[in-house]
């Protein structure tokens, strides 16, 4: 069967073989609800449990402080909207770069009489100081910015920034989906009050994921119900998906420090590559995280190139995958000040524990094949 080198992990990550392994009683024999007071409830209770310790723990964070949801998605419009549920309408303050599921919610708050504010990035990608300087003077009630962009990887100085906010009263919220795994993501250190996180980012499956939250901030919940995780998120648990982004947390916590240091390797090997075949690379002199690339050529049309490398055994992105229906540019790079058509014309690779140099090598040849057979389609159609 035709298995394309895989080198779009920021979209998922294939399921760990230990993931799937600690998955599996959960999916046969140990079917228990976990709030079932006999011997299969109290086990899926101990499994559920066990699990949250293990997410917990990879982010330096208290068992009781993780509330789990079915994914990053949820975990964002939980915290924007339940934070929002028991306040007086007020600012609610975004980074104009991210993620839709932060910004769609926040959006919808509009209709409750709140205002919304997004904070301004600079062309590398990071939050313009003077704009955040007057996003603060405004006195915000909530803040939302992601520590690790899905797209171009840059990574923002949330520290600083949940420092500021609480100084002047707001609560102060981060997506790190797309860090956990790839940085050492440190709840306490960062001083957020909430924390997004996603099990399939991390070779966890699919449909699970946890909202680190201060057990200082009410939430008003999405889901009313049976009183799941603290009354927060109602629902007959999914057991073995959290039994497996328990797993997946572990595992990724244990090797974060030494892939580090391998996918930048990585990367410096493929983007210098790219700069020998004259693309473009987004935010190259920011703090990015070590396996994301986001580049483009002048005059290619990155969904194009996109298909064309996927047909030929390379498969990658033209932006978020959230997002792919969406045939209008990098909401991330407009925010950036990217021209249009360039902006058009990105392409996203983002590496993982399974790429070897051997596929970077490859990639960087097959690119330039495309880009050489793009080049002469477009000297062809001007003659």
């Amino acid at each position: 069967m035709f298995a394309p080198v895989y080198l779009d992990w920021n979209a998922t990550a294939p399921l760990e073989p230990a993931v799937r392994e600690a998955m599996l009683p959960w999916l046969d024999s140990r079917f228990g609800n976990a709030s079932s007071r006999h011997e299969y409830g109290r086990q899926a209770r101990a499994a559920v449990d066990e699990a949250r310790a293990q997410v917990a723990a990879a982010v330096g964070a208290h068992a009781t402080e993780v509330i789990f949801t079915s994914g990053g998605t949820e975990a964002n419009n939980l915290f924007v909207k339940g934070a929002a549920g028991l306040m007086k309408p007020g600012l609610i303050a975004i980074s104009a770069i991210e993620h839709p599921c932060v910004r769609e919610p926040a959006k919808q708050l509009r209709r409750a009489d709140w205002t919304l504010r997004e904070i301004a990035v600079d062309r590398a990608g990071l939050v313009k100081r003077t704009d955040w300087l007057a996003v603060l003077a405004a006195k915000p009630v909530l803040v939302s910015v992601m520590l690790a962009n899905n797209e171009t990887g840059v990574l923002q100085d949330v520290a600083t920034l949940a420092r500021e906010a609480k100084e002047v009263g707001a609560w102060f919220h981060t997506d790190a989906v797309q860090a956990l795994g790839k940085i050492g993501v440190d709840f306490r250190a960062l001083g957020v009050n909430a924390m997004t996180l996603s099990a399939h980012k991390v070779g966890g499956p699919l449909g699970a994921g946890a909202l680190v939250v201060d057990k200082r901030l009410e939430l008003a919940p999405l889901l009313a119900g049976g009183g799941q995780e603290r009354g927060l998120r109602s629902g007959t648990e999914n057991v073995a998906a959290i039994v497996g982004f328990g797993v997946a947390c572990e595992l990724a916590a244990a090797r974060v420090s030494g892939e580090n240091g391998r996918l930048c390797g990585l990367r410096d090997t493929l983007e210098a590559g790219l700069a020998t075949h004259g693309m473009r690379i987004f935010s190259a002199g920011a703090p990015r995280l070590p396996n994301t690339v986001f580049f483009a050529a002048d005059g290619v049309d990155g969904e194009t190139l996109v298909a064309r490398l996927d047909r030929a055994g390379f498969a990658c992105a033209s932006g978020s995958a959230c997002s792919s229906a969406n045939p209008e540019p990098s909401h991330t790079l407009m925010a950036m000040g990217v021209e249009r058509e360039t902006a058009r014309g990105a392409v996203r690779v983002s590496l993982g524990r399974d790429t070897q140099e051997r596929h970077v090598v490859d990639f960087l040849a097959c690119l330039g094949q495309q880009m050489n057979e793009l080049n002469n389609l477009t000297a062809v159609a001007v003659q």
